[in-house]
């Protein structure tokens, strides 16, 4: 805690590349949920079965993701996802977590 303070900190977080499948009816509410969660929606893609959304997303807004997308869909949408990256925190963030470890 005491090296966080007196330095200027530059964190990272885990970003992962997600690849969601859902129904034409829910895809408003899923890409609406993939905002929310800082997530960038890249490219999506019309398949038999419905979008095929390709995003990122850091990690740490993914915690409880499956269950929110089965809601979200009505148990119809599916997802895989993988690590992508390291990046920067945003500053916002970046100041709650310091503000957390009482800088």
């Amino acid at each position: 805690r005491e090296a966080i303070k007196k330095t200027e900190a530059n964190l990272l977080e885990p970003i992962f590349k997600l690849e969601i499948t859902c129904p034409d009816d829910f895809v408003g509410n899923v890409v609406g949920d993939l905002n929310s969660r800082r997530g960038k929606v890249l490219n999506m893609t019309v398949k038999p079965q419905g979008q095929v959304i390709s995003a990122e997303a850091p990690l740490a807004q993914l915690f409880g993701y499956a269950t929110d997308i089965r809601s979200l869909s009505q148990g119809r949408a599916f997802f895989s996802m993988e690590f992508l990256e390291y990046a920067p925190v945003p500053p916002k963030v970046r100041a709650e977590i310091l503000h957390k470890l009482g800088r």
